[in-house]
């Protein structure tokens, strides 16, 4: 709750995931999100078809506007969760599809059983995905470009693994700045630790507004 009353105003929305949600439930997310800031929970469904749609009607009272699923639960389960979600009306969030974990890399993907390399059974997923009539992918900034002239503009890309310059990559294999990110077509960037972990968050998050203000201006 702390952090999120300094990001105030500092940040487009708090994602929210599993660790948390397990932990603290809905009344958790409602208190640190006090109705200020935006929510993308991100719980990465997977499961039978009858069951990730019951997820998505149950998180309509938290209203988040961004959720996801896996592309690797398969058409069936994906048809079902956007079934689902727009059975909510005015609170229906915005789904998006995890293609490949962005702590995955080639040889990862081999040790699975799925082809490699990353960037393809990315391609692979994301049509998937799109055939789906899912709202769009999770992906690692390493594909954002490649996919956005695959999919088009109206494809919605969420962009995690963003590490300013000279931060840690801690366990994201795949990473990207922030700037470079935009330039190549992300939507939506996932930018956790390089803020949380921030003697300032507040700074550290207007730091990076500030970079992308000279791009997207520029």
């Amino acid at each position: 709750r702390a952090l999120a009353q300094q990001l105030t105003g500092h940040v487009g929305a708090l994602k929210l995931g599993l660790e948390f949600f397990c932990a603290h439930g809905p009344d958790g997310i409602s208190q640190v999100t006090d109705g200020k800031h935006g929510l993308f929970l991100d719980l990465k469904l997977h499961d039978i078809p009858n069951t990730v749609a019951g997820g998505l009607r149950g998180m309509a009272p938290i209203r988040p506007f961004l959720t996801t699923i896996h592309a690797s639960g398969g058409p069936a389960m994906m048809r079902a969760a956007m079934a689902a979600a727009h059975d909510l009306g005015e609170a229906r969030p915005k789904v998006v599809a995890v293609t490949m974990l962005t702590s995955m890399d080639d040889d990862d993907v081999e040790a699975v059983g799925m082809r490699g390399p990353v960037s393809d059974q990315v391609l692979r997923l994301a049509d998937l995905v799109q055939a789906c009539e899912v709202d769009g992918v999770v992906c690692s900034a390493l594909e954002t470009e490649r996919l956005r002239k695959h999919c088009g503009e109206d494809f919605l890309l969420v962009v995690p693994g963003i590490r300013p310059q000279g931060s840690a990559t801690g366990d994201q294999k795949r990473t990207m700045t922030p700037v470079e990110a935009v330039q190549r077509g992300a939507d939506v960037l996932v930018i956790g630790r390089p803020i949380t972990s921030a003697p300032d968050p507040a700074a550290a998050a207007q730091a990076i507004v500030g970079e992308l203000a000279d791009v997207t201006t520029g």
